[in-house]
């Protein structure tokens, strides 16, 4: 059974459907042999971010999301978002707020599908993932809940 929790850390919760972002999330995963069992997302902001990258992966830099893999076999879960990188990367690549909010949350689920975008080629993979992810996104995603 899918469990999708949210949590915030200095900032207010981002309005979205919770029960249509949190179908999209199994949809997508079942597109890559993945289920999605407890997933908690952390909505933060920049200096949250930088500090738990410095704790926890020794990077000492700004990023949108951090993800953390405690799965197992075909089960998902774990991510924390910075709110504030989510904004600028908006206002720099000219994406809706709401856009890059889900590019995001579903960039954090493709890794703990298996994709990475750290080696050659492979931002180019995540990025055909994360649009055809987008793709599926529903309609009634930010409606009122």
């Amino acid at each position: 059974m899918i469990e999708v929790n949210y949590i915030c850390e200095k900032v207010e919760m981002p309005q979205f459907n919770q029960a249509a972002v949190k179908q999209w999330i199994e949809q997508v995963a079942r597109t890559h042999q993945k289920n999605v069992g407890r997933l908690t997302y952390i909505f933060c902001d920049d200096d949250y971010i930088l500090e738990t990258n410095r704790k926890y992966l020794g990077h000492d830099y700004f990023t949108d999301v951090i993800t953390f893999d405690y799965s197992n076999r075909h089960r998902i879960s774990g991510m924390v978002i910075s709110l504030d990188t989510v904004k600028t990367n908006s206002e720099q690549f000219a994406h809706s707020y709401r856009e890059e909010l889900m590019r995001v949350v579903i960039h954090g689920v493709l890794h703990l599908c298996g994709i990475n975008d750290k080696g050659p080629g492979e931002r180019e993979i995540m990025e055909a993932n994360e649009d055809a992810a987008l793709a599926m996104l529903p309609e009634n995603v930010f409606e009122e809940q």
